[in-house]
């Protein structure tokens, strides 16, 4: 997978509204606005790379990237909170 210089500033701008989003819709003891930040970066890169991948197409542009991102940010907040919290979400 190759990715442009371009492609990662938007990645990671993408990232950083996923993270702040998805830290909103999941709450519990919470990573706080960094780390959320950083899990909704690590979310889109997940995203950006899976979806594609699995052939879920939301549409095009930037709004449907941080869909899939914040998305991608949901799932990983929710596993990450899952392995550290012994099994709570």
């Amino acid at each position: 997978m190759y990715i442009s210089g371009q492609s990662l500033i938007v990645i990671l701008f993408v990232g950083l509204v996923a993270g702040w989003l998805a830290g909103k819709v999941v709450r519990g003891s919470g990573f706080g606005i960094i780390g959320d930040i950083v899990i909704g970066i690590a979310g889109a890169f997940v995203a950006s790379f899976l979806f594609p991948k699995l052939g879920i197409h939301l549409g095009v542009g930037m709004v449907s990237e941080i869909i899939y991102s914040a998305i991608g940010a949901i799932i990983l907040l929710l596993v990450v909170r899952l392995v550290r919290g012994g099994g709570r979400l």
